[in-house]
């Protein structure tokens, strides 16, 4: 599976080429599924008009919205209540899923209960991340973004990829978000850490780490 992982969705040209270049193709000629569940366990953006404007491409995220062949809609809190013939032949044959932000340990939750993280390495879909729909690839998360807490507890997320993620780097609506907060964030990880503005996307074609940017981005290594 490919991995284009972004602060705020496809906010440049830069991004916009990779996704592109990754899907090998045309995005009018691309097939996209969209993931809004992160976003309802985030006081901030669900659920109401928030959620909708993902859906239906009216956010300033720039995903839903590229001009697809095709969107549809995966919502992983219902998969568990239907048939895995329902809908795994749907993800298996789109061409990308566009993951919105939210709450990253909420996404990760539903990821796991509905079998999609299950799935999710035998893909061969392009996955963007928005935000939380990028930081649930990592190991874990941080104390520093832990919001809704899962059942175990703890920061732990997916794992597939070995990095950590920090959004929104110095974003004028999150003025927590700045470089000394990343520093001590990035200190208490294990690995890898790379905290990014919403300029800026790490991108992951088998195993191989790029990042794209044309904003201001750095890596902290353990």
């Amino acid at each position: 599976m490919k991995f284009l992982l972004t602060s705020g969705g496809i906010s440049n040209k830069s991004i916009h080429d990779a996704l592109v270049g990754m899907l090998g193709k045309p995005i009018s000629d691309s097939n996209a599924l969209c993931i809004p569940t992160a976003m309802y366990g985030h006081p901030w953006v669900g659920p109401g008009v928030k959620a909708w404007e993902f859906i239906s491409g009216n956010s300033e995220d720039h995903m839903v919205g590229l001009g697809w062949k095709s969107v549809g809609v995966l919502e992983l809190t219902a998969l568990p209540s239907i048939g895995e013939d329902r809908w795994v032949p749907l993800v298996q044959k789109t061409d990308v899923l566009l993951v919105a932000g939210g709450d990253a340990l909420y996404l990760c939750h539903w990821m796991r209960q509905s079998g999609l993280a299950d799935l999710l390495p035998s893909l061969h879909t392009v996955y963007v991340g928005l935000s939380a729909g990028s930081m649930v690839m990592a190991p874990n998360i941080g104390e520093f973004f832990v919001g809704w807490t899962p059942p175990t507890g703890g920061d732990e997320a997916l794992g597939l990829v070995d990095f950590a993620i920090f959004p929104h780097l110095d974003h004028e609506m999150l003025p927590e978000n700045t470089m000394s907060a990343a520093e001590r964030w990035a200190a208490g990880m294990q690995g890898p850490a790379y905290a990014i503005d919403d300029q800026t996307a790490i991108k992951v074609t088998d195993g191989a780490v790029e990042v794209v940017t044309e904003g201001h981005w750095k890596l902290y290594s353990p």
